[in-house]
């Protein structure tokens, strides 16, 4: 699932190289004891949100990277955090999916009724609804204010790896082990479309900001896809190489997550390699490589401006990118 300033905080800042004609600074972020699974940003990008197998949450300063609160009280690694709109965080434990004040602290409730292990947690737009994906086959719909299941997504034939919602809360995508993309009506439950082309796991899935595009990354094909959400096919309209699908196929290992910028212009993805780039969200070209992490990079997000990333890693560290 990130920094800046001073040693005491154990935070350093440099000049990243990313490709020939860019750069950008960074922010490392190294309170963590062991490796980062994910990192998101608040909705007014002042914070970030980390979660580690150290078993540890950890709350940030965007800007200056200095670290605001932890959140001790997780019994096992985490694999998933999020930021609601109004500032609680949701935290994977294991089976239970637990639900914080950010400001204070507190535990406000658990999420119990997965029958395995949770592998993704987020929040709605409004802030309304939360989703979990996870090793039972089936993704989750609860009510954030009551903390009671409102649907469970079943369809898919192995682990679910990555749940996310559209920019307007009425559908919900979903990635799985199977090889699949779901897409999900969000108020009923029903599935709409299932997203057929990866070879292997489709390890995270995202809207884009107009909801009507999905990007998936996949395990065993090395590449990541951008999916038409009506039509639940992948985009024909560009000269790529299989069926139309946008093919981002630099990483020459696999893209263990994908996001679109604020705008929708851009990509941002992280792979097993420790490397984190930026890509046309129209075209798949590469426009920028950001090196710094040396092991697997998990979790990517776009700050809401567009002008920051977050990455976080296996190297125990989450990082700020600068971009310019």
């Amino acid at each position: 699932m990130r920094y800046f300033c001073c040693i005491a905080f154990g935070i350093l800042l440099f000049a990243g190289c990313s490709t020939a004609a860019d750069s950008s600074s960074v922010i490392v972020l190294k309170r963590h004891t062991n490796a980062v699974y994910s990192a998101a940003f608040s909705s007014d990008g002042k914070k970030i949100v980390t979660g580690s197998i150290d078993a540890t949450v950890r709350i940030w300063d965007s800007d200056t990277g200095m670290e605001l609160r932890v959140l001790e009280e997780h019994s096992d690694g985490i694999m998933s955090v999020a930021f609601s709109p109004d500032g609680k965080i949701a935290s994977i434990d294991r089976f239970i999916a637990r639900i914080w004040d950010a400001d204070s602290g507190k535990e406000l409730y658990q999420l119990k009724g997965h029958a395995h292990v949770i592998c993704s947690v987020t929040f709605s737009p409004d802030g309304k609804r939360i989703a979990t994906a996870g090793f039972d086959k089936t993704a989750r719909i609860w009510d954030t204010d009551s903390g009671s299941e409102l649907h469970a997504l079943e369809g898919h034939t192995d682990i679910v790896k990555s749940v996310a919602f559209s920019p307007d809360g009425k559908k919900v995508a979903t990635a799985s082990s199977d090889g699949t993309a779901r897409i999900w009506d969000a108020d009923s439950g029903e599935e709409l479309h299932k997203l057929e082309g990866h070879r292997g796991d489709a390890l995270s899935v995202a809207f884009s900001p107009d909801g009507k595009k999905v990007v998936t990354t996949g395990l065993i094909d090395k590449t990541i896809r951008i999916w038409d959400v009506d039509l639940g096919k992948e985009l024909l309209e560009f000269e790529v190489p299989v069926n139309g699908a946008i093919w981002l196929s630099e990483h020459t290992n696999w893209a263990n997550s994908a996001i679109f910028s604020p705008d929708g212009e851009k990509i941002v993805s992280g792979d097993s390699e420790g490397t984190v780039q930026i890509w046309n969200a129209d075209t798949g070209k590469e426009i920028q490589t950001l090196r710094g992490h040396t092991q697997d990079v998990h979790s990517v997000a776009f700050s809401p401006d567009g002008k920051k990333v977050v990455s976080a890693s296996d190297d125990n560290t989450a990082r700020i990118w600068i971009l310019e």
